[in-house]
């Protein structure tokens, strides 16, 4: 991994505190609830449309849909932020977007070529292409649970499912893996304390969501976005998604069924029930 220019502050700022607020973004890992949280915030008219405008493996998609592709094949990365900008941007100004943590260092780096800055921070690289951007720190308590729904969706490629929509049919029945959910929960793991660390390391406080209190009450926890954010909700507006939950009792028993295999392997329900209780 590219070790980038972090530019250490003193004490930490909470970007949601300093005024007006021209960007944020949803930092996260898979299977947190973001598409959900997304798709609330979209729904406000008011607090951008933040999608993962950014993830490498997408860009080609979004590139073709905006229209920026070149007859080689190729497109101009300063017009690609432009255009992730404006179709992520609702009409008050406000752009969101969704970074996972393995896109960050993607992100910096392009934009560091985009603005011939390649040793400025972070931080600064980010204002330079979205303005004065507050940070969104989505995750999930239950790491076990995460890291089996996101071991689920890569297996049947169901990810997400609307509200009105049939459930869908999987490309493969899905199987207990108890070595593939272990990697997975140390890749969130990771994550989540590079997150942190990234944080701490700009000197930013981020807005910090549980996905159990989305889960629990997301109209609730999205409107409670929205203050710090300076906005207000337009009179007569509905905060709604259209996505729904897709956590069953296959989910619950892969669950206990990681537990007492690890709790088999190492001898210890402390490494195992105990630890994701």
């Amino acid at each position: 991994m590219k070790k980038r220019v972090t530019k250490p502050r003193s004490g930490q700022e909470s970007l949601f505190r300093m005024g007006h607020i021209d960007s944020y973004l949803i930092c996260t890992t898979p299977r947190t609830g973001s598409t959900l949280l997304c798709d609330l915030m979209a729904s406000t008219t008011i607090a951008g449309r933040p999608e993962s405008y950014f993830r490498e493996p997408d860009e080609q998609l979004w590139a073709a849909r905006w229209d920026i592709v070149r007859s080689d094949g190729d497109f101009e990365y300063s017009e690609f932020v432009r255009a992730a900008v404006s179709a992520g941007r609702t009409d008050n100004g406000v752009f969101a977007a969704r970074i996972m943590w393995g896109t960050l260092d993607y992100l910096v780096e392009r934009l560091g070529r985009v603005h011939a800055a390649p040793a400025a921070g972070d931080l600064d690289l980010l204002k330079l292409a979205f303005g004065h951007t507050g940070f969104v720190y989505l995750h999930r308590d239950d790491v076990l649970a995460q890291a089996v729904s996101w071991h689920r969706a890569e297996q049947t490629d169901v990810w997400h499912l609307a509200d009105r929509e049939e459930s869908k049919q999987p490309e493969q029945e899905p199987r207990f893996d108890f070595d593939e959910i272990h990697k997975l929960v140390q890749t969130i793991e990771a994550h989540n304390s590079a997150w942190r660390a990234w944080f701490a390391s700009v000197g930013i406080q981020p807005h910090t969501v549980r996905y159990e209190d989305l889960d629990a009450d997301p109209v609730g926890l999205a409107r409670e976005i929205l203050d710090p954010l300076g906005l207000e909700l337009p009179p007569g507006r509905l905060i709604e998604s259209r996505h729904r939950r897709l956590a069953d009792e296959l989910n619950a028993q892969w669950i206990d069924h990681y537990r007492a295999e690890l709790e088999r392997s190492t001898g210890s329900s402390e490494s195992g029930k105990d630890r994701f209780a």
